[in-house]
């Protein structure tokens, strides 16, 4: 199981923002952007910055993506 961020570049996006921008809008370091970026774990906090900054659900900004299983 993977979550996924395309949601939230899609809206960053449809926003006319760039990830920098969402960095000082959410107060969240480089680092942490580059995590989202790549499609790593953050935590629930990081997740509500986010949305508080933009306004929107976390269901806007995230989805959980399931491994597709082989069937041989």
């Amino acid at each position: 199981m993977m979550i996924s961020y395309k949601k939230l570049w899609k809206l960053l996006i449809d926003k006319e923002l760039n990830k920098k921008e969402l960095a000082g809008l959410a107060g969240l370091s480089q680092y942490t952007i580059n995590k989202l970026n790549r499609g790593d774990n953050v935590t629930t906090e990081t997740l509500a910055k986010i949305c508080i900054a933009l306004s929107c659900d976390i269901g806007d900004i995230c989805e959980v993506v399931y491994p597709v299983e082989n069937k041989a």
